[in-house]
């Protein structure tokens, strides 16, 4: 739904003229009483008889409505005007990318992650109704990026993922999957995917179940195998060195492709080994496919008339009046006081 307003979340500026106008009937509570202190009310008249309470009751409203305008400004009152294709029809679609340790190992060359992030940019490319979200884990899982059809930031957030990422290091499946699960609309049953690419390297038992339990909630998990089943030894980028256990052997990372079947399988997905990427994302559409698509609205798309010129033309313009409306009556001068 698209709001009349392009910043709506600005709506509590509009408490400034409430509480400015609050303030002004302080004030005139506030002469009145003083006018009542200052003696007698015929001597008090005679000496402000030139002072106009209706011109200071003006030039108040005056900047009262330029403040109202000014946050209208501000919100942005907007109509939509036309678009080639503001009707967008496609699924949701949450990438879970591994970013653990792991994925450094070179077996798949030139690294596991690498050829990750280039499967992900092809894919990204073949999916422009589509909207992409972007799901990062190791130990723990975190979401990256939401839904958005901005396929260039995703691509972005893409190219800049890595182990960094993650402070705690492993391989949680579940973590990845709850997380990503939260990419999407909770009230929607249908036209959502998530797609782990992973080295399968899980220590968690519950991946399976969980994938049930998603699946129970229409979502497709489709599973991306990066390495080999031999395995690699992973080399620490800021030592050059290989990755040893607390034995002092060295780490070889192999590629766990069972885990990664038994959730794809759970939720009617496939399962992939990310060997060629245009072989695999050839794949992984033609299953994607199989999701009903929806018609849902791109705002990013749309052309929009912007009003808020208007309204900030409106505000100057009114305390520049307001700037030369007197206090005092015109013509009108200070009759003697008589005793």
């Amino acid at each position: 739904m698209i709001s009349l307003f392009q910043h709506k979340e600005l709506v509590w500026l509009l408490a400034g003229p409430v509480i400015l106008l609050l303030f002004f009937f302080l004030l005139l509570r506030w002469k009145k009483k003083v006018k009542k202190r200052m003696g007698s009310e015929k001597l008090v008249d005679a000496l402000t008889q030139s002072y106009s309470s209706r011109l200071f009751s003006l030039k108040f409203i005056l900047v009262l409505i330029a403040l109202i305008a000014g946050v209208v400004a501000v919100m942005n009152p907007r109509t939509p005007g036309g678009s080639d294709n503001a009707l967008r029809k496609g699924i949701d679609v949450a990438i879970a990318l591994d970013v653990s340790k792991s994925m450094l190992a070179a077996d798949l060359p030139p690294a596991r992650l690498d050829r990750a992030k280039q499967f992900i940019g092809k894919l990204i490319d073949q999916m422009p109704n589509d909207r992409i979200g972007l799901v990062l884990f190791a130990g723990k899982a975190h979401i990256q990026m939401p839904l958005t059809t901005d396929h260039g930031a995703a691509v972005m957030y893409v190219n800049t993922a890595g182990p960094d990422a993650i402070a705690q290091q492993g391989t949680v499946i579940t973590d990845a999957l709850n997380m990503s699960v939260n990419v999407f609309d909770p009230r929607e049953k249908r036209f959502k995917a998530i797609v782990l690419i992973s080295d399968g390297e899980d220590h968690d038992e519950n991946a399976i179940s969980t994938a049930r339990e998603l699946a129970s909630q229409g979502v497709m998990i489709n599973t991306i195998g990066v390495g080999s089943p031999e395995g690699s030894v992973i080399i620490d980028p800021a030592t050059g060195t290989e990755k040893k256990d607390e034995a002092g052997n060295t780490v070889v990372s192999k590629l766990n492709e069972e885990t990664l079947k038994e959730v794809a399988s759970a939720t009617n997905g496939i399962y992939l080994r990310l060997q060629g990427s245009d072989e695999a994302v050839t794949a992984l559409k033609q299953q994607l496919s199989k999701i009903d698509q929806k018609a849902f609205g791109d705002v990013s798309l749309m052309s929009f008339t912007s009003y808020y010129p208007w309204f900030a033309g409106l505000m100057f313009l009114l305390l520049i009046i307001e700037l030369f409306i007197p206090e005092i009556k015109k013509g009108r001068t200070r009759k003697p006081l008589t005793a």
